[in-house]
């Protein structure tokens, strides 16, 4: 619970730091124990949302007739910002998002700052094209920025999240207003110190509140020329009808149920190894892209579960600050209880056996937190919430299979279509699996996160756009316009 020694943060707007019209306030507890309040940060509402735009359109004139030396380099300086107060960040991220600092938030600060350094070289992309129409007329291209963005982030990776919006936005000429994530802007906000140092006033504004107080007016405001937002597909939804009343172009990473299929000639500790990042147990599973549908095939079946379940218990699960920590604390109450929940059905369903893991424990040092065991259950099938529902947590089914193209339909069989992992050694089965999944982004032998320069997005319901690329510079956050030249 709060007390008089609680820290009280404030927004960044305009280049000033600034507390919410009401001056009422969030409190950001601490995953790692509960009722314990990290800091209080303002509880923004329209009216913030509205002098916040505002400040981006005003700065808007002047930040696109920046150079793009000059936009690059100042994105330089904040990668440098980030790597000079690293482990501050990283620990300030871990005690907001439940992530251990060992094996995530090191990582999660460190693509952060790949992000900027990697927008800030590529500026110079934005070029157009000219174009031979006949001796009298002359064509050209150029790309423009949108004017202001309006952004919004999950907790899950707030740091990064909001570089893949931050980043490219700003190379591109744009000035963006971001939501931090109410549960974790922790660290978004100690950033904004190296916004105030290197970046004109307006250009960047941080404001943290709810969805509907602070999200939705910043997605309905008339100035947003932009939108940008990763996070559930419901809310995804929501925001594209919004979107579609302006006519506003909107880039979506949305939810996914990723698929990973592991072949006959993939029986091996290093695939096993290889699975356990893809479920991403060491952000607790709370990750879009986690991979948390497992079809193994029959004929290896049971000695790759026997070694995928003696190293899954063999992940330590505690303290996000302690540095021997493999994975920590689910973020919030209501993700909590949503994860306790698909595992309460998974042990009453006659369909799956408990293969390791379970109920969050009641009693000893876990129980002070929001912490779950990472949990797989053998399951034979059939419609379950866990085979159909992202439940963005440490928990996955696992199903046997025999026959491929059986088994990609079973992939293909969902709503989303984000991410894939294949495990198989024969270059050709690689290929035709990986041409034949429905996901916009698939894994082969590989189970880490997106990489800085890879095109990262979904099909289907998962989303529309891609990020931390070029690509998505160039089609997410700058337009292109085409001037004619007669010379008759």
């Amino acid at each position: 619970m709060e007390n008089l020694t609680t820290p009280r943060k404030k927004m960044f707007v305009e280049g000033e730091w600034v507390e919410s019209v009401t001056r009422e306030t969030i409190e950001i507890e601490n995953p790692a124990h509960r009722g314990s309040v990290l800091a209080l940060v303002p509880r923004a509402n329209a009216e913030d949302v509205d002098i916040a735009v505002h400040a981006a359109a005003k700065a808007f004139r002047t930040w696109r007739r920046v150079s793009s030396r000059e936009r690059g380099a100042a994105l330089f300086k904040i990668a440098d910002y980030i790597e000079k107060n690293f482990e501050d960040l990283a620990r300030t991220n871990s005690s907001e998002t439940g992530s251990a600092i060992s094996s995530q938030s090191r990582r999660e600060i460190r693509s952060a700052a790949d992000i900027y350094r990697y927008f800030a070289g590529l500026v110079s992309e934005l070029k157009g094209t000219t174009h031979p129409v006949d001796d009298s007329v002359f064509l050209y291209t150029q790309r423009e920025p949108y004017g202001v963005v309006g952004a919004i982030v999950p907790f899950n990776d707030p740091m990064v999240l909001s570089a893949v919006k931050i980043a490219p936005a700003l190379a591109a000429g744009n000035t963006i207003v971001l939501k931090a994530p109410e549960d974790a802007p922790l660290g978004t906000l100690s950033l904004c110190q190296a916004f105030e140092k290197f970046i004109p006033p307006g250009v960047i504004n941080i404001i943290t509140g709810y969805g509907e107080e602070c999200g939705q007016p910043l997605v309905n405001h008339p100035l947003v020329n932009k939108i940008a937002f990763t996070g559930s597909t419901e809310v995804g939804k929501l925001i594209m009808h919004a979107a579609a009343d302006r006519i506003v172009p909107v880039s979506l990473e949305l939810g996914g149920k990723s698929p990973q299929i592991v072949f006959p000639d993939s029986d091996s500790d290093k695939v096993a190894e290889g699975v356990i990042e893809a479920i991403r147990f060491s952000r607790q599973g709370q990750s879009c892209s986690s991979g948390e549908r497992l079809f193994v095939h029959s004929d290896i079946y049971d000695s790759f579960i026997d070694r995928l379940v003696r190293k899954v218990n063999a992940l330590s699960v505690g303290d996000p600050l302690d540095e021997g920590t493999y994975m920590g604390a689910i973020n919030n109450s209501r993700q909590f209880s949503k994860v306790c929940d698909f595992i309460k059905l998974g042990v009453h369903d006659d369909k799956m056996q408990l293969l390791c893991g379970g109920l969050a424990p009641d009693d000893g040092p876990l129980s002070e937190g929001y912490y779950v065991r990472p949990t797989l259950f053998g399951c034979e099938g059939g419609d379950s919430p866990l085979l159909e529902q992202e439940i963005f947590g440490p928990v996955m089914p696992v199903l046997k299979w025999s026959n491929e193209d059986e088994v990609i339909e079973a992939a293909n069989n969902s709503r989303y279509g984000l991410s894939a992992f294949v495990w198989v050694k024969d270059v050709s089965t690689a290929m035709r699996v990986a041409n034949s999944l429905d996901a916009g982004w698939v894994q082969i032998n590989s189970g880490h996160g997106p990489k800085v320069g890879t095109p990262f997005g979904g099909y289907k319901q998962s989303g529309i756009g891609r990020e931390f690329s070029l690509e998505s510079m160039l089609d997410s956050y700058s337009q292109m316009k085409s001037v004619e030249i007669s010379f008759k």
